[in-house]
């Protein structure tokens, strides 16, 4: 069936449109309602993602899918995040040309047609986006402008050169052709900062990309999902990046969290000395203390997908003493050896022992608090 743009007709076997959702009642009536319209002499299945949103939004795709067989909705409990939704719905569309677009009106169902008519023209990757001569942004205040072409400096630096001439390796509006990136898209971080980050950094730069202008448009409801622990994910994203993809994004995460609680750890020691108690005496005290600072922060941002709330969020934190309390019984002993015999320096003798605990509470805390392999 012909895709209309223009004077041009293309042929398409079909398209899948992916639209991730959470807490979005407000507006997917009306983003559904218009890429219904727009498509609606096409083959087309729209895929609404919906992770377990609690304003009704499921159950209204629910009632829209039951009068017309073209959406679907793929109710997700137990797992979420915009990555990993984006990537069920690639993998689970049944048509070649998918595209994944913000659910928020803040994308124009517009930019459909121009997107499908570069995949036809043999772009493997479609980028809408905000930044191109011909490009409108509305609603984004000029902080977040400013983070986002921050953002975008850092991308380009860390990602191949072949992909220095794109503009907006945040967008959240991409199209592609399922035959050709399909395994790419398998092989996608969902743990990520940005699903078209992750796949521009697996891709090694062999991808064909053309590049669309945005118009984009203030949010139909609801506010902006952008978080601190975003923006953590951009920056484990690009050390992961940097280190060539050698070490899982959770241990560098895990580890960056610990470099907050050696900061904790000197600290305390330094402000318990300073109330008159040896280093023997403040040592433990501070273990303890940078190891209840670290499951709270690896807890928020380490694993976000797996965040214990109230009565488990003390329960982990037990449970996260007791599993680095062999280790940190190592770290107590082994700065206080250091100290007393080697060089009686505070901080050398805590790093000594810091270095020893990082693999064993990654690895135990991993796998015994918050349940991830």
């Amino acid at each position: 069936m012909p895709f209309t743009t223009g004077s041009e007709n293309i042929e398409v076997q079909g398209l899948s449109i992916i639209l991730p959702t959470f807490n979005e009642a407000g507006s997917i009536e009306t983003m559904v309602s218009s890429l219904l319209e727009l498509t609606n002499q096409y083959q087309v299945e729209i895929l609404v993602i919906d992770d377990d949103s609690q304003d009704g939004t499921a159950n209204i795709v629910r009632k829209l899918a039951r009068q017309n067989s073209r959406i679907k909705l793929i109710q997700r409990v137990g797992r979420s995040g915009l990555a990993s939704a984006i990537k069920e719905g690639l993998i689970a569309a049944i048509y070649p040309f998918a595209i994944a677009m913000d659910s928020d009106g803040q994308h124009e169902p517009s930019s459909v047609l121009s997107a499908i008519q570069h995949l036809h023209d043999g772009a493997e990757l479609v980028i809408g986006s905000r930044f191109l001569v011909n490009s409108e942004i509305h609603g984004l205040s000029e902080r977040r402008t400013e983070g986002s072409n921050l953002a975008n400096r850092l991308a380009r630096w860390s990602l191949p050169n072949s992909y220095c001439q794109l503009t907006d390796y945040m967008s959240g509006f991409i199209a592609m052709d399922l035959n050709r990136c399909i395994q790419l898209v398998r092989k996608v971080d969902v743990n990520g900062f940005k699903f078209l980050y992750e796949l521009l950094a697996i891709s090694k730069g062999k991808l064909r990309i053309t590049e669309i202008p945005l118009n984009f448009q203030p949010r139909l409801h609801g506010t902006s999902k952008l978080d601190y622990a975003v923006l953590w994910d951009f920056v484990v994203s690009l050390i992961h990046t940097a280190l060539f993809r050698l070490l899982p994004r959770r241990a560098i995460s895990f580890g960056l969290v610990g470099v907050s609680g050696v900061v904790v750890q000197l600290i305390i020691t330094s402000l318990v000395m300073a109330l008159g108690l040896s280093f023997q005496q403040a040592l433990p005290v501070a273990v303890i203390s940078a190891a209840s600072s670290n499951y709270l922060i690896n807890n928020s941002l380490t694993f976000k997908d797996q965040r214990q709330h109230g009565r488990r969020l003390l329960k982990g934190l037990l449970k996260f003493l007791l599993v680095a309390s062999l280790p940190s019984l190592a770290n107590i002993g082994l700065a206080t050896v250091f100290y007393n015999l080697v060089q009686a320096n505070a901080v050398i003798a805590q790093l000594s022992g810091i270095i020893v605990v990082y693999i064993w509470n990654y690895a135990a805390s991993s796998r015994f608090v918050w349940n991830t392999p």
